[in-house]
């Protein structure tokens, strides 16, 4: 049975992937976000322009309806069953620093206060593979060891992933004053399915020793819709982080190979797959049930 899901950001790129997941899904859709979304899903989602940073629109809007009709045919007082929040700036240098702190972390603050106290049990945080301190670092930074799973000390030292810890922070927090499920999905680089043939990722492949920041791994926009909605689904598990990455490298060579010949100092703690991702959806595939449909060497030319 299809659910309603409140969706914050769902206009950007990842977002409009994801609402089109979960619509497939028989999931009922709202939209918060500044920007419509585009015409063939603004059919079917009704977007509400959000200033996600003050505190008394977010609380109105996550008891709004979902559909506008004249006459409103929704009944009052219905609660959203799940809350997905996307929405922020997506890296540093898009605004100044403190503006990118102000915004991420007053924005998941809000939404996470608003559901909590409309009883909202359910929550997705995306957070960012940045927390782990190597993408945005002053000067080459390496992972501390290999794979990259969700015990790893998050210990940024840029300010867009610095928000993104206070958020993970504060989600910790009212999961254990509201006794709700708080699901944090630390998001690689997201991929949509046009970009497979594009720069980045053909210098992901053919230039892969220049991208260890992104830990030689990627997030399909399309498995993020599917992590989203396993996320909504799967019940009882309170505060849980979880790596949001596809399955495989980001090149052609075997990890454990390639991971010596450009990290040599830097420990592998397990025996590696032959093309396993150094950075682990190991957890997210255990408790949520991902399993990947969207290969990069499907769509790459």
């Amino acid at each position: 049975m299809g659910k309603r899901i409140v969706i914050t950001g769902g206009s950007g790129k990842a977002g409009q992937h994801i609402i089109r997941y979960l619509l497939q899904q028989g999931h009922d859709i709202l939209n918060l976000d500044l920007v419509p979304l585009p015409a063939e899903l603004e059919e079917r989602v009704h977007t509400l322009r959000v200033d996600l940073t003050n505190t008394g629109q977010v609380y109105s809007a996550l008891g709004s309806h979902f559909h506008l009709s004249e006459p409103f045919r929704e009944p009052l007082g219905l609660v959203p069953d799940a809350v997905i929040h996307m929405a922020g700036y997506s890296r540093n240098m898009i605004v100044p620093d403190d503006e990118t702190f102000r915004g991420n972390t007053s924005a998941t603050y809000n939404i996470i206060e608003g559901a909590s106290r409309l009883g909202i049990k359910k929550i997705i945080i995306a957070s960012s593979l940045t927390v782990y301190g190597v993408s945005y670092a002053e000067g080459d930074v390496n992972y501390p060891s290999f794979p990259v799973d969700e015990t790893v000390d998050a210990n940024p030292m840029d300010t867009y992933a610095i928000s993104k810890v206070c958020g993970e922070s504060i989600a910790r927090g009212f999961a254990r004053r509201y006794g709700s499920d708080i699901y944090i999905l630390r998001i690689g680089r997201i991929v949509a399915p046009e970009e497979y043939k594009q720069s980045m990722f053909r210098s992901y492949v053919e230039n892969p020793g220049a991208w260890a920041p992104h830990g030689w791994a990627y997030m399909d926009a399309r498995d993020l819709g599917q992590m989203c909605d396993r996320a909504v689904q799967k019940d009882g598990l309170g505060f849980q982080i979880f790596n949001a990455v596809n399955d495989e490298i980001t090149n052609y060579e075997n990890t454990t190979e390639f991971l010596a010949r450009v990290c040599p100092h830097v420990p592998v703690t397990r025996e590696l797959g032959a093309r396993e991702a150094p950075i682990s959806n190991r957890k997210i595939k255990e408790l949520l049930g991902f399993q990947e449909e969207h290969h990069w060497m499907k769509y790459y030319e």
